[in-house]
């Protein structure tokens, strides 16, 4: 299990919701990825999501900005 430390200093992006119903998936690290959670934002929310020891990836579905320290994308159409 990660130290206090490492989760806090763990990556994490910022979603702001470019239409109404976008979803944020977070999936499972280990041997079998999994849903574990999910969030629906309506337009203009924004969610600030964690990369922890749990969580491995992320799925966006629909139209919305993806923010990260790399770089921002638009998911969607």
């Amino acid at each position: 299990m990660e130290d206090r430390e490492s989760v806090i200093n763990a990556d994490f992006i910022v979603i702001k919701a470019l239409e109404n119903g976008v979803t944020m998936i977070g999936l499972t690290r280990g041997k079998d990825t999994r849903f574990h959670h999910s969030e629906k934002l309506d337009k203009g929310e924004v969610m600030i999501a964690q990369f922890t020891e749990h969580t491995s990836a992320m799925k966006i579905r629909g139209r919305a900005l993806v923010m990260t320290k790399y770089g921002s994308l638009e998911a969607g159409e």
